[in-house]
């Protein structure tokens, strides 16, 4: 069983984010970020191209700012006696980082909304009726871009798993443990209006709520992508 430990405590919104200015420190994130479980140190060193021992010193500072979370585990299909020590591993952060100048207070916005569409079942039609129009919107301009870049672009991190689009990210993170059916169904009304938008015939988006990372997916009629 893995063993998570925590770090020491995050540096503020910039100074993590000012971290990510070095680039085989950016690449690194990237590795750990696009993988769908905990990496070690070998496995991100090889997906990012730079030596093992400078990626454990990446890979720890990265940590250190919070942008990593770390945890100690032994591969899986080695244990028992002779297995040696659990290694370190990391994974990408839940936390969120936000940066602005001067300071904006979005996500308090969000909550005041979804509590009051969650108190009234003709605000919740009304509400994903709109989320649904604006998935339109922005289907509509992606032009021959395609879906998968507009995805992209609003922070979805969409790939492909065998014919399905998947994410390794929800933007709307921040608010799916408290709000979570009405965050997943504005998300899907919002994913379901870009491909509307788009005019893509070829796409179907659905709830998978028992998914890690985000529950809508785009599974496609012609088959792997």
């Amino acid at each position: 069983m893995n063993e998570t430990r925590p770090e020491a405590p995050a540096l503020g919104d910039l100074d993590a984010m000012s971290v990510l200015a070095e680039p085989a420190r950016r690449r690194l994130y990237e590795v750990v970020s696009d993988a769908d479980g905990p990496v070690g140190r070998d496995e991100a060193a090889a997906g990012a191209g730079v030596g093992r021992s400078l990626a454990a010193y990446h890979l720890d500072r990265l940590a250190e700012v919070g942008l990593l979370e770390v945890e100690f585990g032994r591969p899986d299909g080695r244990g028992g006696p002779g297995a040696g020590r659990p290694a370190k591993l990391y994974r990408r952060a839940e936390r969120d980082f936000v940066v602005h100048a001067p300071p904006r207070d979005y996500s308090t916005l969000a909550e005041i909304l979804l509590r009051a569409e969650e108190q009234s079942p003709a605000a919740r039609t009304e509400v994903e009726h709109a989320a649904h129009e604006l998935g339109r919107e922005l289907g509509r301009q992606s032009g021959s871009t395609g879906v998968e870049e507009v995805l992209r672009l609003r922070g979805y991190e969409p790939y492909d798993d065998e014919g399905t689009l998947r994410f390794h990210n929800c933007p709307f993170h921040a608010l799916v443990e408290a709000h979570r059916n009405s965050v997943c169904a504005l998300n899907l009304a919002l994913v379901e209006g870009i491909v509307d938008g788009s005019g893509d015939p070829g796409l179907r988006a659905s709830l998978e709520p028992d998914r890690a990372r985000c529950c809508v997916a785009l599974h496609s009629s012609r088959g792997k992508r």
